[in-house]
């Protein structure tokens, strides 16, 4: 079976590729950094690298082995844009993620620029969805890079949210989801940087998904904005 997932906007994991690298501030506090080096400490063989960047071809095919259709997040535990991902590899994720049409992918990358470089080479079936992270405002061009792939559902994660970001056109995005960063050291987000970006997503007509005001312990701070859960996928009409 797929890993089922703990995060609020998915429902299981496949981690063809495990370990990453830091490349901007939403890295710092990494929690599949934390995860992995305590994955290694408990003896599990797939991550007897940490988080160095490591392919496991033999999880390659089990999407196709999953008959219960479901959704699925693309290496959460990495970045399949990674610099050392080889090319080949990231189409045979691809390929795999074509073939399996019975579930929805959703990949997430901070790597943009490589994201577009490959673009026109991938096949971008309906059932794939492709996102890319943006902390604050520097690091919008990151849209620009996503709103030229041929996805079908472009989404943006914006967490951890660590600053304003105004002005955001969405133009071609067909999801936003924000979150507030978790665990030890998190950093403090803003409530009024939240429902700037909801308010946004609402003239926009984007779905909008809140996940998490985060903190040390993010149960006791909850995912409730303004007394409501924002739950919004894409395809739904955004509404107060």
């Amino acid at each position: 079976m797929a890993q089922k997932s703990r995060i609020e906007w998915t429902e299981s994991t496949w981690n063809p590729v495990t370990g990453c690298s830091k490349i901007s501030p939403g890295c710092k506090n990494c929690y599949a950094e934390r995860m992995a080096l305590r994955l290694r400490a408990m003896g599990n063989q797939n991550y007897s690298n940490g988080f160095d960047v490591t392919l496991h071809r033999h999880v390659l095919e089990y999407p196709l082995r999953w008959k219960q259709p479901q959704t699925i997040f693309v290496n959460s535990m990495s970045d399949l844009f990674h610099r050392e991902v080889p090319d080949s590899f990231i189409f045979d994720v691809f390929d795999i993620m074509n073939r399996a049409s019975q579930h929805r992918f959703q990949v997430l990358t901070k790597r943009s620029d490589r994201l577009c470089q490959l673009n026109p080479e991938l096949t971008w079936a309906e059932n794939i969805w492709m996102g890319v992270s943006v902390e604050n405002s520097d690091y919008r061009y990151r849209i620009d890079h996503l709103r030229n792939t041929r996805a079908a559902i472009k989404f943006l994660s914006i967490e951890p949210l660590l600053g304003p970001i105004p002005e955001l056109c969405l133009d071609g995005i067909g999801w936003v989801i924000v979150g507030g960063e978790s665990g030890p050291k998190a950093r403090s987000m803003d409530p009024g940087w939240v429902t700037e970006i909801r308010d946004q997503c609402i003239a926009q007509n984007v779905p909008f998904f809140f996940k998490q005001w985060g903190g040390v312990n993010k149960k006791k701070t909850g995912r409730l904005l303004e007394d409501k859960t924002w739950d919004q996928m894409p395809g739904e009409l955004i509404g107060i």
